[in-house]
């Protein structure tokens, strides 16, 4: 009877595909929702999914017969490539994200048969958070409670760490806990990996030591990570201690684990040890990938030693890796800072050979390269390319340009790129508008420095330190003290640390307007107590404000105002904090003695320099000649002259 009731053509179709007359007339005859039984009542799996791929219409509750089919099989990947489907359907008729997550859940609630598997609601919190819909994950695990499986906290809790939601993640994890679900490895990874990221590496290490009490053993997967978040935060040494712990308990590293350890040492400047790792795992036959390449490439550039990188693209060859844009990005910044710009540009071509395309960043190294070589009309040329080959340019891109035209006092060209760059639908940031402010202030010109400070005000953007330490330095240089201090306390005001040079430019500015004491007082301010006002410690404040520049700006003014021995107690000073005199420092002294006629003190600084491998220069030699001709002693000035025109020849 119900054959006679339907399109025959339809029923032909339909056996033609599944070989079965049941299936063929059920397709052919049913809705949806009359299609949901013969799916929950299909004998296999598959059978349920092909049906259901051939459903003309689909509903939330075919979805959710078909969801529960499948996961109840365990067939878990096919159920959450639905899920994930059903979601983004419901998304593009709600956009409500909140709203969907409840039309899922009440779909899959819905049903009422015995195909009922309460694990749906453990893979729809899966779904949720490997979509970026943690939210809704979250109100998900609220929902179902001690029902969710402890894959599912694991997915939650990764995607915690991985959005920074920490206290959420401490929350469910105790939750979790208190439900009666134990921590498996991966959960301990997770945890390990969240404390990392958080900066709390000894409570990590507790963590790492927890699982291991517990018998749990560490894998490769958690051993990377906790040696990633010991390299993260620069300690080599205790991230070398769990690569060797890892061997010793027969647990042996990958290619993941020896790029994590390789990029840690080349952060920290140890190329060395980066190669020997890298030879190591070369012995274990692990095969080197583009991650290993570019990390060590870029290490050696930054190092210096471009020979080495490009024998290692050489290498990449051999092991049948292709270079990425990245790896080339690094050798041609390696090229461009050792002031080879033919030979960076020369990669351009070598791009092309191998069909790999330049980006942004690639040609905003090369711009940056020409504009430190002084060649500006190639760095706005090579934007013209740029953009003429459809890769838009970007803040950095346009910062380059305008810093190179801002060094070379060209604040014309400088605002004409600005306005270029505004034109292109890129809104100067806080460094451009530093950039400008310090390209004035090079030129002495003040007051145009002041109106773009005034400018960033406008447009709600807060001066960097750059910015800061520039207007500073052009106030001090015109004299006004007034005005530089009043920037200096405004800085801190803003939280800003001020850096070494913008102390060197208030200590030179203070000396140059008899302001000693003031100078002297603000540098035992920094060095000894800390900047109250930015909270830092003493310790961090020594390192941060006693370097060179700034004991050669105050010991000058101290020389310059008489007081040779307040100097020298700051010279001797600076050697207790770890710091040698340079030439600059010894010229500056040598230089103060002679002024007060303290010709002895000059001939035992000279003495001294000599003794610390400080080749004197000329002006070290004049000072020297000079003092002795003045005092009497004309056979050491000779010696002084001999020595000089020896230097020169």
């Amino acid at each position: 009877m119900l054959m006679n009731q339907l399109p025959l053509k339809s029923v032909l179709v339909h056996i033609g595909r599944y070989g079965s007359i049941l299936q063929a007339v059920a397709l052919s005859s049913s809705t949806p929702d009359s299609l949901i039984t013969t799916v929950l009542n299909c004998k296999s799996p598959k059978k349920a999914l092909e049906l259901f791929n051939a459903a003309p219409e689909k509903n939330t509750r075919l979805y959710s017969a078909i969801i529960h089919v499948l996961v109840g099989s365990k067939l878990f990947s096919h159920a959450r490539c639905l899920l994930k489907d059903l979601i983004q359907d419901l998304l593009v008729k709600s956009r409500r994200p909140y709203h969907v997550c409840q039309l899922a859940f009440n779909a899959l609630s819905s049903l009422k048969t015995s195909k009922f598997s309460p694990n749906v609601y453990s893979e729809l919190i899966i779904v949720l958070s490997k979509m970026g819909l943690v939210d809704e994950a979250l109100w998900m695990y609220r929902k179902v409670g001690v029902a969710v499986a402890r894959q599912a906290c694991n997915v939650l809790l990764d995607v915690l760490v991985k959005t920074g939601r920490f206290e959420l993640l401490w929350g469910i994890y105790e939750e979790m806990v208190s439900n009666g679900l134990s921590p498996d490895v991966i959960t301990y990874g997770i945890l390990i990996d969240g404390r990392c990221r958080q900066g709390d590496l000894l409570r990590a290490h507790e963590i790492f030591d927890e699982m291991r009490v517990k018998g749990i053993e560490p894998t490769v997967v958690v051993y990377t990570i906790f040696i990633r978040g010991l390299c993260s935060d620069n300690k080599m040494e205790e991230a070398e201690g769990i690569h060797r712990l890892m061997r010793e308990l027969g647990v042996l590293p990958n290619v993941y684990t020896y790029n994590t350890l390789m990029n840690g040492h080349c952060k920290v400047a140890n190329v060395k040890q980066a190669l020997r790792l890298y030879h190591d795992m070369l012995g274990e036959d692990l095969v080197p990938d583009n991650v290993t390449f570019g990390i060590l490439i870029d290490g050696l550039c930054k190092f210096g030693d471009i020979k080495a990188a490009r024998n290692l693209l050489v290498n990449m060859v051999k092991f049948s890796v292709t270079p990425s844009i990245a790896v080339y990005n690094s050798l041609i910044d390696g090229y461009c800072k050792a002031g080879d710009i033919s030979e960076a540009m020369a990669f351009l071509s070598e791009l092309e050979r191998f069909k790999v395309s330049p980006d942004v960043v690639t040609y905003s190294i090369l711009i940056r390269g020409l504009c430190s070589a002084g060649r500006i009309e190639e760095a706005d040329n090579m934007l013209e390319k740029m953009m003429k080959e459809g890769i838009p340019a970007n803040s950095v891109t346009y910062n380059s340009l305008i810093d190179g035209c801002c060094k070379e006092g060209n604040m014309n060209k400088a605002l004409e790129i600005c306005s270029r760059m505004i034109e292109n639908g890129v809104e100067p940031n806080v460094i451009t508008f530093s950039m400008l402010i310090d390209g004035y202030c090079k030129i002495r010109n003040i007051e145009a420095a002041m109106g773009i400070y005034s400018e960033m005000g406008i447009k709600s953007l807060s001066p960097d330190v750059v910015a800061y330490t520039a207007m500073i330095d052009g106030h001090c240089k015109h004299g006004n003290m007034k005005e530089a201090l009043k920037l200096y306390n405004d800085m801190l005001d803003n939280g800003l640390t001020p850096n070494s040079y913008t102390l060197s430019c208030l200590l030179d500015g203070l000396c140059k307007d008899g302001r000693v004491l003031d100078a002297l007082e603000l540098f035992t301010e920094k060095a000894e107590f800390g900047t109250t006002k930015c909270k830092v410690d003493a310790a961090e404040s020594k390192l941060s404000f006693t370097n060179h520049v700034v004991y050669t700006a105050l010991i000058h003014g101290l020389c310059e105002d008489g007081q040779i021995f307040k100097a020298a107690k700051l010279f001797s000073d600076m050697r207790s904090y770890g710091l040698q005199p340079d030439e600059v420092i010894y010229v500056v002294m040598l230089k103060g003695y002679f002024q007060v006629k303290r010709i002895l003190d000059m001939t035992m600084l000279h003495a001294d320099m000599l003794k610390f491998g400080i080749v004197p220069n000329s002006a070290i030699y004049s000072t020297l000649s000079k003092g002795y001709r003045e005092s009497g002693f004309l056979k050491s000035a000779l010696n002084c002259s001999k020595e000089l025109k020896e230097l020169y020849c």
